[in-house]
């Protein structure tokens, strides 16, 4: 069995109740048995997804929709699109719709008096390669959208897959918490130091742990990349919100 961190952190930003959440990010259609295993000893009130549940660039979600009806069936989860969904599969919505798991494209739902977003990756579907931005900087999201969640007036938490949206979108906005991955850890760390990673590029600011008390990039559950992981097993997350 894969080597699998578990990282917990409590936030309060005033939500009508406790409830905890797990976070899982980046499962690229990899085996998650023994994740899921994990995340239902504890039990969690819900599941946020914050993108890249496909792995490469495959036309469809293959292992990842089944993992997306297995969330259900633990949890009420909640996803957001990362780059590999906007440019790969076209069948997400559907499963998302037949799973009962809430697509948060460019939208948000309101759970326990907390407005949960989901901003879309600005990437578009290409045909048969990356777009040649991939290691510079990734196209921007759809920021109409984003500057009117920030404008609501209940606690929110934004599932966003880059977390170099941060700096650049979301740092100056009022949003309470946002959810990420992408980065994959640095994919490789040495003494703790991330290494690389993508629209990054090398030792990047932003690829774990907690930023600025309200940004949380997750490392990821998946070890698929040409170039594997060395230091940095997959992690798995949860954050307890309290009021």
């Amino acid at each position: 069995m894969p080597k699998l961190d578990i990282t917990s952190y409590s936030f309060s930003i005033g939500s009508e109740k406790r409830f905890l959440a797990a976070v899982m990010s980046d499962v690229h259609g990899e085996e998650y048995g023994y994740i899921l295993d994990e995340v239902s000893k504890r039990s969690p009130d819900l599941i946020f997804i914050p993108g890249d549940i496909i792995g490469g660039h495959a036309e469809t979600a293959g292992n990842g929709g089944k993992f997306l009806f297995d969330c259900q069936s633990i949890a009420p989860s909640y996803m957001s699109l990362g780059n590999h969904e906007r440019m790969g599969a076209g069948d997400v919505a559907d499963i998302c719709r037949r799973s009962g798991v809430v697509l948060l494209d460019n939208s948000y739902s309101v759970v326990y008096g907390v407005a949960v977003g989901g901003l879309t990756s600005g990437y578009v579907r290409q045909t048969g390669r990356i777009n040649q931005g991939h290691f510079k900087k990734t196209p921007p999201p759809d920021l109409g959208w984003l500057r009117s969640f920030a404008g609501l007036s209940i606690p929110k938490i934004l599932l966003c897959h880059h977390p170099e949206y941060y700096p650049r979108y979301i740092k100056q906005l009022n949003i309470d918490l946002c959810l990420s991955g992408h980065a994959h850890g640095g994919q490789w760390r040495f003494f703790g130091i991330p290494v690389f990673a993508p629209d990054q590029t090398f030792f990047p600011k932003y690829a774990q742990g907690v930023h600025d008390g309200r940004l949380v990039v997750s490392r990821g559950l998946a070890n698929n990349a040409p170039v594997p992981r060395i230091g940095n097993p997959r992690e798995l997350v949860f954050i307890e919100i309290n009021p």
